[in-house]
């Protein structure tokens, strides 16, 4: 993109403010922002939500290394599981959330991954037993992949677990789809 997704407007807001938003909205009670490039702007942003932050210092790195900075940020005693939310996935509603979160406490055993018209995306939400695979594993994706992992595909109806904004078309097509939401 050219520029620092998390602080591209939507809705005009911040995309990561829009993301820890519905985040708390879903009631979701302890929720560690990982920054990297332009931790400052990050955290003038989202000043004044109660949210925590850990840093990944190493901007050029994957998303396994900004998990596995989160996690050191989060009380192996007091947590079940992880949702790992990105914050160029800016149109995920609350309710897709609370339907993660509702889904685990059934089943605390259980890589739950949403879907929306057979397209699977994100937030994932991850046993907090199963995600510390991510410090032997290179990617999430090799977790969910390895046999001895359970996961579930939840079909939803949120096209925001879909949506990313990895180009400019991407966020012009995420922008005009905010301004149809109500």
């Amino acid at each position: 993109m050219g520029r620092t997704k998390q602080l591209l407007p939507v809705s005009e807001r911040p995309a990561v403010t829009l993301c820890a938003a519905k985040l708390l909205e879903a009631g979701v009670t302890d929720v560690v922002v990982v920054t990297g490039t332009d931790h400052e702007g990050i955290l003038d942003a989202l000043a004044g939500l109660p949210l925590r932050y850990a840093r990944n210092n190493n901007p050029g790195s994957d998303m396994a290394a900004s998990v596995r900075a989160g996690l050191v940020a989060l009380d192996p005693s007091a947590v079940t599981g992880v949702l790992v939310c990105l914050s160029d996935h800016p149109l995920v509603a609350a309710d897709t959330i609370r339907a993660l979160v509702r889904t685990h406490q059934e089943d605390k055993d259980t890589v739950l991954i949403p879907s929306c018209q057979g397209r699977r995306g994100h937030p994932s939400l991850f046993p907090f037993s199963v995600i510390q695979k991510i410090y032997s594993a290179a990617s999430l994706r090799d977790i969910i992949r390895d046999a001895s992992v359970k996961s579930l595909v939840l079909e939803l109806e949120d096209e925001g677990v879909f949506l990313d904004m990895d180009t400019q078309e991407d966020y012009r097509r995420i922008i005009a789809r905010a301004d149809r939401r109500p």
